[in-house]
């Protein structure tokens, strides 16, 4: 019998909120579709989301530069101000991804993506620093230096991979040190840094570099994806929910001690994107095993990295092309038309939590407690036994298998009344993706269609009762639990009677 023992006295600490700190998005101009802000803005509220990260500000879609017929550089805000005035209107701040590189300024043809951002290095390095000192006093001059000094300038993306970026190592470092200088140039307190890898690469490397010819570095920041396979003889992904219990965890140690033994041991640590899989078209990314996964390794993270960010939010992602499908694996938390996924619930449970954390020896709960109440986020993960790839495995229905109840044993608590709910993700639990697969949709759902799953999968509580503690009282109450549930206990107080 699994129990979770939990005292209101004993106080481990304040609350870690690294989960929270940023999310992805897909490119800079899908943040100007009204659907997409639609979203961004419950996923802030619900989520408490304070970051955005996004690919393409310069890309020519944006038309941020480009070159007159007199051969002198133009340059233009109006859709990145479009953009990040959004961003800080619904309260969140920009996570400054540098990239890709604009056409007039490409040493080649090299693109990425359905959209084709161009991947190659600049053709004068003296051109893009001067792009990126006006780009970053312009952002100085419209939002004031108080606030951009709250931001992040991220140099980049996944550079050693050759499809994100054809130049070498040291071309890289090379555009850092430019970009830096070009930033520092503008306001000193301004935080940069990189390398923005794939697969935790370069990470010594770059404080190396950085160390030894002075360039300014304010954090590391890398990627790792939950993940493991290879494409086949045909070309297809073969992809498997990696099973390995320390998958991204020990990505996440490995760099916090890279960094802490190197000569600059003070450095933020961002993980700028992290997922169950690399592939934007992995159904894993839909199943309700996701909400358990997620819960899984950002507690065994929480205290490695400053951030750890989730990619991406939203469905409303083109690199592959747009969604030609409402559940095509796509890597948002919610799909093209803003139904929740289970790994949405994930990230809205924690947002829940009180801000003190509270000792818990179970290693696959929190407890926390705020001024109104206790909070108990507690989660099953067993890992799938895989019979096939996930583009095949999680496109079955996947039903989860009865384990022993969980008890719940809250001591400490004030004399009262309170208001007990119990909040669940699990199968079919607010598990949208499976009622989705039960109705063997042809075409595109209804908008009544859309709406009533919307309301199915709300992740309004499965149980709402009114409890009365005694003075000297423990809570105690047990629940059914499956494999890969997800349960948030509340109790809330009403009355202190």
């Amino acid at each position: 019998m699994r129990t979770i023992a939990v005292d209101t006295h004993a106080i481990k600490g304040n609350h870690i909120k690294a989960f929270r700190k940023c999310v992805g998005s897909g490119r800079a101009q899908e943040g100007l579709f009204a659907e997409h802000q639609r979203q961004l803005a419950i996923a802030a509220k619900e989520c408490g989301f304070q970051y955005l990260r996004c690919h393409g500000l310069l890309c020519d879609d944006m038309r941020v530069y480009w070159v007159d017929d007199d051969g002198q550089p133009q340059y233009n805000w109006q859709y990145i101000d479009l953009v990040y005035d959004y961003i800080l209107k619904i309260g969140m701040k920009p996570f400054v991804e540098l990239s890709f590189m604009p056409a007039a300024l490409a040493s080649g043809p090299e693109t990425i993506f359905w959209w084709k951002g161009n991947v190659t290095p600049p053709n004068s390095y003296e051109k893009w620093e001067e792009l990126i000192y006006r780009l970053v006093t312009h952002f100085t001059q419209r939002y004031g230096e108080e606030e951009v000094e709250q931001w992040y300038f991220e140099v980049w993306n996944e550079p050693n991979l050759s499809g994100f970026f054809t130049g070498t190592m040291d071309e890289y470092f090379k555009l850092y040190q430019v970009t830096v200088r070009a930033i520092k140039g503008v306001n000193s307190r301004y935080r940069v840094g990189g390398p923005a890898t794939a697969g935790i690469g370069w990470i010594e490397e770059f404080i190396d570099f950085c160390v030894k010819n002075s360039v300014p570095i304010d954090f590391i920041s890398t990627h790792t994806y939950g993940v493991i396979g290879h494409l086949d003889e045909f070309g297809k992904q073969r992809l498997y929910l990696d099973p390995n219990p320390d998958s991204v965890t020990a990505d996440v140690r490995k760099v916090y001690e890279q960094v802490k033994a190197s000569k600059l041991p003070d450095l933020e640590i961002h993980f700028t994107e992290w997922s169950t899989s690399y592939s934007p078209r992995d159904p894993v990314h839909d199943a309700y095993h996701s909400a358990a996964f997620i819960l899984d390794k950002l507690k065994a993270c929480e205290s490695y990295a400053d951030s750890m960010s989730y990619w991406v939010f939203t469905d409303i992602f083109e690199e592959p092309g747009p969604p030609s499908s409402h559940f095509h694996g796509g890597f948002g938390l919610m799909n093209t038309q803003g139904l929740k996924k289970p790994a949405y619930f994930a990230y809205s449970f924690l947002n829940q939590l009180g801000d003190v954390e509270l000792n818990c020896a179970d290693n696959r709960a929190w407890a926390c407690k705020s001024d109104n109440g206790v909070q108990v986020l507690l989660w099953d993960y067993t890992h799938a036994q895989q019979d096939a790839p996930n583009q095949v495995y999680y496109t079955r229905d996947l039903p989860s298998v009865s384990l022993d109840p969980v008890t719940l044993r809250i001591t400490g608590l004030d004399a009262g009344i309170y208001t007990l709910t119990v909040s669940t993700v699990g199968y079919r639990q607010n598990d949208v993706y499976t009622r989705f697969l039960e109705m063997d949709c042809q075409g595109t759902l209804t908008p009544e269609q859309v709406e009533a799953l919307a309301a199915e999968c709300s992740g309004k509580p499965a149980i709402t009762e009114t409890i009365h503690v005694e003075a000297g009282c423990d809570f105690v109450r047990s629940f059914p639990m499956r494999t890969c549930d997800v349960l948030l206990v509340r109790l809330d107080k009403v009355d202190g009677r």
